[in-house]
């Protein structure tokens, strides 16, 4: 009886947080299509013409894993919550080089869920949300923490359960809050001129 995906996975994570650079070359392909599945939705996203593609998205959160040193992986629900919070940056990074800063500007605005909206108005903006973000973690990291698996990582609720170590429950309450939250939050900055 083989092992599972899952736990073959975590045992090459494993391996590679301890140094065996091999484990990391069997790794790649088991997580290249997960990673291609987060970068496209998050790029669908994006304004048209958007210069930053899907494959560059995959290959800088590639660059940034290979250089991390010292990471304890737990199991595959760590992993992409780490991937999540790298494309975090990356795509926030990404909008702020390219002046997205500005308000009115052309910057395209994006939903936290399709299926579960924030508010009648559908979109936000990625660096808006950022900034809420890290607010929302300042008051509530478990929160902010759901909001970054589901949202960046794509994780379901039960896999943002399982990284979080909390019931899927907790999550889905977590998510619902923070979604709130985090419309009003950017709700009063755009009347306060952010």
């Amino acid at each position: 009886m083989g092992t599972s995906p899952s736990r073959d996975m975590t045992q090459l994570l494993r391996a590679w947080g301890a140094g065996d650079e091999h484990a990391l070359e069997r790794l790649t392909p088991l997580v290249y299509s997960e990673l291609r599945k987060a970068a496209k939705r998050h790029m669908a996203r994006e304004r048209v013409g958007h210069t930053l593609q899907t494959t560059a998205l995959i290959n800088e959160v590639y660059l940034r894993l290979v250089s991390l040193d010292g990471v304890s992986w737990q199991d595959r629900a760590h992993f992409f919550a780490i991937c999540a919070r790298m494309m975090r940056r990356i795509l926030t990074d990404y909008a702020r080089s390219r002046s997205y800063l500005k308000r009115g500007g052309d910057a395209r605005r994006i939903t936290l869920d399709e299926a579960l909206m924030v508010s009648p108005d559908p979109s936000l903006d990625l660096v808006a949300l950022e900034a809420a973000l890290n607010k929302l973690a300042a008051v509530d990291s478990r929160k902010s923490s759901v909001v970054e698996l589901r949202f960046f990582g794509g994780l379901s609720i039960k896999e943002t359960a399982a990284v979080l170590k909390v019931s899927a429950d907790t999550v889905t309450r977590d998510w619902n809050l923070a979604k709130a939250w985090l419309m009003r939050e950017m709700d009063g900055e755009r009347r306060d001129g952010f």
